[in-house]
């Protein structure tokens, strides 16, 4: 599957650093360490539609900022996202809707992608869709088989496959959720703890067998179609390999998704999933999380087409922590209007103040946590400061570029 067009990222004179971010599984700051001088990212990816909303934009903008501070540190970044073109909720509204549901994934993707560029979001350099991921699932499977791990439901009609968890060492470690919240949140988030037959109720699935009116696809496991957390899983490892760098999301993927992720990576490698796990803040709206479900939505498209400049979109979600929750408010998107205005306007003055300490400051703002409403701070007290450097417009506009990705020209 294609991605979308990279953005023009500058470098920055004197790269060098490191990067501080929070990892939910410690709850504490650590630094991202690559091997080799290259960092391997994975950032789960939708499931298309309702796409994009301003909660997807918020998770989306906030690993392109610390893509873009992992080079800026001289690091490579390599950067796998899935696409979970097939499960039940895109079926379930392509149905509600009389949409076919490959067309409906397709358009939806097609509208992400538009969206990402706007916002100059930096593409992943595997780009993944969960049909195409089908023979990587079989084959993670498959191993798993090998270390006694899965099963098949005792059901005659759909003997479905399913992952045992708590044989995986540190179950639990990435959530620290007790028996009873991790039940009631995996029912919440598309998990199935009353199916009859599993050994555990927190067991998922990872092959779902063919039922009829569904899509399914042929393989050695019989015919039908991956679970979301294996489709992950397997994308991961085929792409990146076992003790990647970063695995990242939105704060809600904690508990099922990355917890079941972890357990399944563990369990067929021997080795971490993951090194570290950064996950963003939900956005609301109207007092309750965005969600389709509820439908509660702001629609990263619709407010292009009302006439919004994605830098000011951008800028926007850049006002708030990326590990906050806070809610969308129309004032959020007037005050960076206003602040794009105030920035391009300096940076058009013939001379201003030094750009050097300020982009120092940024840096090491952006460096601690990804602190973007310091570095925003940083810029607008820069920009309503007199000074007499001629280069200095250029230089902040650039570095405002490669860093938080807003163009001021």
């Amino acid at each position: 599957m294609k991605a979308w067009p990279a953005p023009n990222v500058p470098t920055l004179p004197g790269v060098g650093g490191e990067l501080l971010v929070h990892d939910t599984a410690l709850d504490a700051l650590v630094a991202v360490q690559p091997e080799n001088n290259r960092a391997r990212m994975y950032v789960c990816g939708i499931t298309p539609y309702d796409a994009t909303h301003l909660g997807h934009a918020n998770t989306y903008l906030a690993f392109d900022l610390l893509q873009r501070v992992l080079r800026d540190c001289g690091h490579g970044v390599l950067f796998t996202q899935n696409v979970t073109d097939v499960d039940d909720p895109l079926l379930e509204r392509a149905q509600a809707t009389g949409v076919d549901w490959q067309q409906l994934a397709a358009d939806q993707v097609q509208l992400f992608r538009d969206d990402m560029s706007a916002l100059r979001v930096i593409p992943p350099d595997h780009y993944i869709g969960a049909v195409e991921s089908i023979p990587a699932v079989v084959d993670l499977i498959e191993s798993l088989k090998l270390t006694g791990t899965v099963y098949q439901v005792d059901d005659s009609q759909y003997p479905d496959w399913y992952f045992e968890v708590h044989r995986a060492p540190e179950f639990g470690r990435l959530s620290k959720l007790s028996d009873d919240a991790a039940l009631a949140v995996f029912g919440e988030r598309g998990g199935d703890p009353e199916r009859p037959g599993k050994r555990d109720p927190l067991d998922c699935l990872i092959w779902r067998m063919e039922r009829p009116g569904e899509p399914a696809w042929d393989s050695r496991l019989g015919r039908g179609r991956p679970g979301w957390h294996i489709e992950c899983t397997a994308i991961a490892l085929e792409y990146l390999g076992a003790d990647f760098d970063v695995q990242g999301g939105g704060s809600d993927l904690v508990f099922p998704h990355h917890e079941m992720c972890a357990a399944e990576g563990v369990v067929a490698t021997r080795r971490p999933f993951a090194k570290t796990y950064v996950h963003a803040g939900m956005v609301g709206l109207h007092g309750e999380k965005m969600s389709k479900s509820k439908g509660n939505l702001v629609l990263v498209s619709r407010l292009r087409a009302s006439g919004a400049d994605p830098m000011a979109i951008r800028l926007a979600l850049l006002g708030h922590h990326y590990r906050s929750d806070w809610e969308w408010v129309t004032g959020d998107l007037t005050g960076a209007q206003q602040r794009l205005a105030a920035w391009r306007e300096a940076v058009a003055r013939p001379s201003g103040a030094a750009a050097e300490p300020l982009i120092e400051a940024v840096r090491q703002a952006l460096r601690a946590d990804l602190d973007t409403p310091a570095a925003l701070a940083l810029i607008d007290q820069w920009a309503a400061t007199d000074g007499d450097d001629p280069a200095a417009g250029t230089q902040v506009a650039q570095a405002v570029d490669a860093l938080l990705g807003v163009i001021l020209a």
